[in-house]
């Protein structure tokens, strides 16, 4: 009879079987297939966050390696031998150690721990093993091959960043380690900060009084390549909830101003009150847009190619054709926005995808079309891939999400 620890481990095993199949026929469709997953979540009222917790790692672990599991059961099943693969697999977090614990000790064909993902597969009789975690559409698209560190980086799960908003971090010291925390500073970007991906950041004291703000340093990268100054007037004509725009209105500083324009109201509510928490005075909040700026930031939507890492269900619902709706749109919002940059000013474009179709087409598009811009001289930051109208920073080269950025400057006449 299987002791304790293994027969919860072999419920909870058959219990993620049950609700990864009231979601499995739409991982082709479904854009928001993490909210479905959710909801299918709520539906189970004696879950504890820790079951919550545990479910969703072997959630977006399962999407993460799904052409490994497809030569499964099929009909979107998984068998024990998926359900295991997927519990080797998961991240070793409090919530999921003891259900990997149980079934490394049960379930003998288990391998021991290693570094190699594919052996591990094969190894389990995976006919599909040598299948890429990547879809192929993308091997035309993106600016890497499909091996190596940048394809590890992109296939695995993401690293928590913050970004400081402090000039002192000695108090946010203090309090990560009295939590016990351990953290990296960045050697690139020092106000970034790598944690463990299990930390409640948000219940610290220093999150509440505006000190930090979760971000991942590949966002932060993109205002750095930008080079905002102290006291430039900026445009965020996307703004969202406002990561990038908080970050913006502490890099022109107290004698700068960053107008955020957003579609959105519940967007722009949300950054209002992050803006308050940060207590940040030089952030004003506008549907319509008026005047020009010294520089406009258009952080466009997209597909979201570069955040594969932490929404790995994007890789299975964006298709080719999803790139060439996105890319229409970005066309659109830049030539909308363009005309707000004074004589002489920028116009920064970026977006979280690693599709050229979104990012170096758009630019040469918008080039060959507004002659009065140019591509504005990009620096001599070495760790990231360059081409004639931009910038790519691939997941590998600062354990970030995928970012493109482009810096075009409007003529003085």
């Amino acid at each position: 009879m299987a002791s304790g620890s293994h027969a919860i481990a072999f419920r909870q095993a058959a219990l993620f079987q049950s609700l990864w199949l009231q979601v499995a026929s739409h991982v082709r469709t479904d854009r928001a297939l993490p909210a479905r997953f959710e909801r299918v979540l709520r539906q189970h009222r004696g879950f504890g966050s820790r079951d919550r917790r545990l479910y969703r790692e072997l959630f977006y672990t399962t999407l993460r390696f799904l052409p490994w599991l497809e030569a499964g059961a099929g009909a979107g099943a998984l068998t024990d031998n998926d359900i295991q693969l997927v519990v080797w697999l998961s991240a070793s977090l409090p919530a999921t150690q003891p259900m990997k614990e149980a079934l490394t000790a049960k379930w003998p064909a288990l391998p021991p721990r290693t570094s190699e993902r594919a052996a591990l597969a094969q190894s389990l009789g995976r006919s599909r093993a040598s299948a890429s975690l990547l879809p192929d559409w993308f091997k035309q698209e993106c600016p890497t091959d499909f091996s190596g560190a940048d394809y590890d980086s992109l296939t695995s799960r993401a690293p928590l960043w913050i970004r400081l908003q402090t000039g002192d971090p000695t108090s946010v010291e203090h309090e990560f380690s009295a939590r016990g925390w351990t953290w990296d500073v960045s050697k690139d970007l020092p106000e970034a900060w790598r944690l463990a991906t299990d930390v409640e950041v948000e219940s610290t004291q220093a999150f509440l009084r505006g000190q930090l703000e979760v971000q991942d340093i590949g966002s932060q990268w993109v205002l750095h390549q930008a080079r905002p100054q102290k006291g430039e007037q900026w445009l965020d004509a996307c703004a969202g909830a406002g990561g990038k725009t908080l970050q913006l209105a502490r890099l022109v500083g107290p004698e700068g101003t960053v107008i955020a324009h957003d579609i959105r109201p519940a967007a722009l509510t949300e950054l209002h009150a992050r803006t308050s928490r940060a207590r940040l005075g030089n952030v004003r909040s506008v549907y319509e847009v008026t005047g020009t700026f010294d520089a406009v930031l258009v952080d466009a939507p997209c597909s979201g190619t570069g955040t594969w890492r932490r929404a790995p269900h994007l890789k299975w619902s964006t298709h080719s054709s999803t790139l060439t709706e996105m890319s229409g749109l970005q066309s659109e919002i830049l030539k909308k926005f363009a005309p707000f940059v004074r004589p002489g000013g920028r116009l920064v474009y970026a977006t979280c995808s690693l599709a050229r179709s979104e990012n170096e087409e758009v630019v040469t598009h918008f080039l060959q079309h507004h002659p009065q811009f140019s591509m504005w001289p990009r620096s001599s930051e070495t760790r990231r891939d360059s081409s004639p109208t931009g910038s790519t920073l691939l997941p590998s080269r600062l354990d970030s999400d995928g970012f493109f950025v482009a810096t075009l400057e409007r003529s003085r006449t």
